[in-house]
């Protein structure tokens, strides 16, 4: 059975590996392995999403199953370029193991994105999915997400083209 719960410090390790499980999966096969690595350990080494994990500024929401992370979904501040809104929410990682994708789990994420973003007081939800990701992007859609731009994803030195897309709450 899948079970839901917040992150804690103690996840940094397990949440990081698969974070990089997920990423390698879908999109490792687009990038020379020193760009993928370089990406991998700044997103999710030390420094990246295990030392988010104690911040107030971000939350993230596990799913498990048996004890073990299948996925999470990760909100914090925004952190493209630009000007935003100060109570803008950026959604940084919705990530879900292979097998468990399309059993659900993601729309209970995203349902918590939302709710918790709207608990904070955020006037949007905004994020970045890659130009091809045309599935993401229609289950972004499905919540009311808009396309309003484009970002340039950086997997160390390769540069992707991102659709940014934002949900008005």
């Amino acid at each position: 059975m899948i079970a839901y719960r917040d992150a804690t410090p103690a996840d940094g390790a397990e949440l990081a590996h698969v974070a990089r499980r997920c990423f390698t999966e879908t999109f490792g096969t687009l990038y020379r392995q020193s760009d993928l690595a370089t990406f991998l350990e700044d997103a999710f080494g030390a420094n990246g999403l295990p030392s988010h994990l104690g911040d107030p500024a971000y939350a993230v929401r596990l799913a498990t199953e048996d004890g073990a992370i299948i996925g999470f979904c990760k909100i914090g501040p925004v952190a493209f370029p630009g000007d935003w809104p100060a109570d803008s929410i950026e959604l940084h990682q919705l990530y879900i193991l292979g097998p468990w994708q399309g059993e659900g789990v993601a729309p209970v994420l995203m349902d918590w994105a939302v709710n918790a973003a709207r608990a904070r007081r955020a006037s949007e939800v905004v994020l970045s999915v890659y130009v091809d990701n045309i599935r993401a992007q229609r289950f972004y859609q499905r919540y009311g997400f808009a396309e309003i731009g484009r970002y340039t994803f950086m997997v160390g030195d390769h540069p992707d083209d991102d659709r940014l897309m934002r949900l008005q709450l």
